[in-house]
Order: C-alpha cells, then sequence, then structure tokens
C-alpha cells in the first residue's frame, strides 16, 4: 500500500512538526528543566541526550518504520506486519497497547490541559498582577476545587482536539501543526530573549540547567535521563506509528528522527531558559509539576515588568503545545474506529473524543469531589490512570516495538523502510532495538516498582 487511505502528509516538513508537535508537551515544559538542574546540569543533559540517541531514537524509528510499512491504524498495522513476517498473532498486543495508552493519556491529559487554556485567560485578565504568593496558591486551589470550572475547561479543551481530529489528516492534523509549531517555537524564542533582558537572573538560571555540576549526578538520575529519554517522544502508545502511517515513501526515517528528538530536547531546554531566570529573580523555590506551571510562575510574571503580556503569551505556548500533543495521542483509536467500523472520520472523532471525555471526568472529579477516593492504593482516579498507561502500558510498548522491529519484522520490510541509509547505520540501529534499548527500557519499567 503506497498511501493511507486516512490522507498523507504533504512533506517531510510537515511530518517533522507534526510528530514534533506530538512529542512536545506539558512535560517539557514543566518537568524536563527542574529534573535537569537537580541532577547535575549538564552533566544530566549530556546523559540524557547519550539516552536519547541510544532508546528514544531507535524506537521512535522502529515506530515510523512499522506506521509507514501497515499505512493503517497501529492496530491494523500490528495486525498486517505479524501476517506479512510469519510472526505469532501475540505481537499485535503493540497495536492494542498503544491506543488503550493513548486513549487512556488524552482523557486525563485533557484536564490538565484545560487548566492551561483557563490560565491563558487567568493571566491576560490581569488577576496575577502584584499578586502574592498566598493569592498564586488559594486561586489554584479554588480552581481545581471547583469541579464545574475544572469539568467545563476539560470539555472546552477536549472539544476543540475532536474537532481538529474530525477534520483529518490534511485539513486538521496537517494544518494545525503548520499553525501551532512555527508559533510556538516563535513564542519560545520571544520569551527567552524577555527573560534575558528583564529578569537580571539570566545566569543563575543558566548556571541552573546548564553548569556541570558532578556531584548531583547519581545512579538515581541516570535512571531519570533514560526514562525522560523515552517518555518525551509519545513512545509506545502508537501515536507515531499513527503518524508514519502518514509519511510519504521516499523521506528518511532515521534523519527525520533525529530532527525531531533535536526539536523536542531544544523546547525542553528553551523552556528552562525562560522559566528559572524568572523564578529565581524573585526568590522562589524552582519544582517540577503543576505547582512550577500554576502557582510559582504566574506569581513570577505577576511580579515583573510586562509580566501580563508575557505571561499570557507563556500559557499560549503552553495551550499550543497540549493541543498539538493531544491531537496526536488519540489519532491511533480514531484511525483504528474508521478502519473497523467503516464509519465517517467525523463520526470516529466524535466518538473517541466523547468517551475520553467521559473517562476524564474521573480525573477531573480527582481534584475536588472524589479526592479521597482511590483506585489504586494510596492513588486517586487520575493518579491510577497515570501510573498505569506511563509506568506500565507504555514502557511495556516501547520493549515490545524494539524486540519486534529488531528481531521479528520481516527484515526486508525493513530495509525497504530504510533504503538509503547507510548499511552501517542499520546495523547499528538493528543492535540498538534488539538489545540496549529495550533492556534500558526494562530497567526503568522495573525501577519504577522497586524504588
Amino acid at each position: 500500500m503506497s498511501e493511507s487511505t486516512h490522507g498523507m502528509w504533504s512533506s517531510r516538513l510537515m511530518f517533522i512538526l507534526a510528530a514534533a508537535g506530538s512529542a512536545v508537551g506539558l512535560g517539557n515544559i514543566w518537568r524536563f528543566p527542574y529534573v535537569a538542574g537537580e541532577n547535575g546540569g549538564g552533566t544530566f543533559v549530556i546523559a540524557y541526550l547519550a539516552c536519547i540517541f541510544l532508546i528514544g531514537v531507535p524506537i521512535m524509528i522502529a515506530e515510523i518504520v512499522l506506521g509507514r510499512a501497515g499505512r493503517k491504524s497501529p492496530i491494523n498495522t500490528m495486525q498486517d506486519l505479524t501476517a506479512r513476517s510469519g510472526a505469532r498473532s501475540g505481537w499485535q498486543v503493540i497495536g492494542w497497547m498503544g491506543a488503550i495508552a493513548g486513549f487512556m493519556i488524552l482523557s486525563f491529559y485533557s484536564v490538565i490541559a484545560g487548566w492551561s487554556l483557563a490560565y491563558l485567560f487567568e493571566m491576560a485578565s490581569g488577576v496575577f498582577v502584584g499578586a502574592g504568593g498566598d493569592f498564586a496558591s488559594a486561586q489554584f486551589g479554588g480552581f481545581t476545587g471547583n469541579v464545574w470550572v475544572v469539568v467545563g475547561w476539560h470539555s472546552l479543551f477536549m472539544l476543540l482536539t475532536t474537532f481538529i481530529a474530525a477534520r483529518g489528516v490534511g485539513k486538521g492534523l496537517e494544518a494545525t501543526v503548520k499553525c501551532l509549531m512555527p508559533a510556538l517555537f516563535v513564542l519560545l524564542i520571544l520569551l527567552v530573549f524577555w527573560a534575558a533582558i528583564s529578569s537580571g537572573h539570566f545566569v543563575e538560571g543558566m548556571s541552573f540547567l546548564f553548569a556541570f555540576k558532578t556531584d548531583q549526578f547519581s545512579g538515581d538520575s541516570m535512571l531519570i535521563a533514560m526514562g525522560q529519554a523515552f517518555f518525551t517522544l509519545s513512545l509506545g502508545m502508537g501515536a507515531i506509528m499513527a503518524y508514519g502511517a502518514y509519511l510519504p515513501k521516499g523521506t528518511s526515517i532515521v534523519s527525520s528522527a533525529v530532527t525531531i528528538a533535536v526539536l523536542d530536547t531544544a523546547v525542553a531546554l528553551l523552556s528552562g531558559m525562560v522559566i528559572f531566570p524568572i523564578v529565581f529573580a524573585h526568590g522562589l523555590e524552582p519544582s517540577a509539576g503543576p505547582g512550577l506551571m500554576f502557582i510559582t510562575l504566574p506569581l513570577a510574571f505577576g511580579q515583573m515588568a510586562g509580566g501580563q503580556l508575557f505571561g499570557t503569551l507563556f500559557f499560549l505556548l503552553v495551550s499550543f503545545a497540549a493541543i498539538t500533543s493531544a491531537i496526536s495521542i488519540g489519532e491511533p483509536a480514531v484511525a483504528w474506529l474508521v478502519e473497523k467500523v467503516k464509519v465517517t472520520r467525523v463520526t470516529g472523532a466524535i466518538a473517541i473524543g466523547g468517551l475520553a471525555w467521559l473517562l476524564g471526568l474521573g480525573s477531573a472529579f480527582s481534584f475536588n469531589i472524589w479526592s479521597d477516593v482511590t483506585l489504586l492504593p494510596g492513588r486517586s482516579f487520575f493518579d491510577t490512570m497515570d501510573f498505569v498507561s506511563n509506568n506500565v502500558i507504555l514502557p511495556l510498548g516501547g520493549i515490545l516495538i524494539g524486540l519486534f522491529a529488531g528481531w521479528f519484522l520481516d527484515q526486508q520490510i525493513l530495509a525497504e523502510q530504510l533504503e538509503g541509509t547507510p548499511e552501517i547505520v542499520i546495523k547499528l540501529l538493528r543492535v540498538l532495538m534488539r538489545v540496549i534499548a529495550p533492556v534500558c527500557i526494562f530497567v526503568v519499567f522495573v525501577m519504577t516498582f522497586v524504588g
């Protein structure tokens, strides 16, 4: 099959922007800069880059190879490729795991992404201008504690995601990333310049992120680097495989994957260059997660000259990143439903979006009326969905993808998809797919439970 029935990317650039948009999400902005600064700065960055090319890029290449070879949804692609390769049908579980994990992640990702949309308007309204720490904390607590507000923004974000997905590959996915990804990079660079000029603590922020603090780098730091290298590229959830199905024949998969990894890493580093000078300028403690995004940064922006404008631009950036990730996360399930039930793209997108919205209500309630409800021991509905999808299904999916592409996929199919790639690079990729990447991901998987 030379083309996917769902449509095709118009160019290599569009695929790169789309896949980079899938990879670039909230984790790049609220997690990576902090863990880098706390785990050795420049030392961590070097280790992370090594892990990206030993773990992330090989698995990404494997996903794209499988996607373009199958030209269908991840579920049907794996059914097709196992048959063509004479492999056991059990390998088809890769497609199902990816679609299920992506669906679960979309349900709770929409809740947090809804917060970023809400704070875009909060920041633009000037609510945080001159605000103190107690006000910023109370504002966030009041926001997440109001079930109707949280559900409302979750609903709005899911509507946006569903609308884009319903328009298809060309008019929906490509048109969106064509506009939002360049805008994201422009906003990010603009914010870096503003932080450098106005914060007065740019050097301190750069030192936190890039200084080689070898005494702070440990075995745990290496595990964090390995895990971040895998999770940051949206691997194991079928999104990259689905996007690979729309990649034109003849486009270099290897160079595309490397470019995507570089862009994803650049966003994470540039985000740190924006965040930490601002945080240190006001004597605030750097942190990771929602506290950084929705308490510390609004407080800092509110105390700076021009903070209302640039804080608004920052949350616009965050919202762009969230949307480009969300549309990719739901794509495997939408594509499968269109293929399986023979419904229109609009019907498939509405069905998946509606079901994800419904499941996401449990995560929305976890911050208010269900705050005392647990599924797994000590974990709320939101935490359970996050843990099962990100810490169980995705790593296992990544391991299986590497093993299948390296050992069980018909090697003629692999060679065809990597046509034009030097033989020595293909041999290196086989080693990385077959052994290095799966072993590293397995170590991270085991240590998640042991730790």
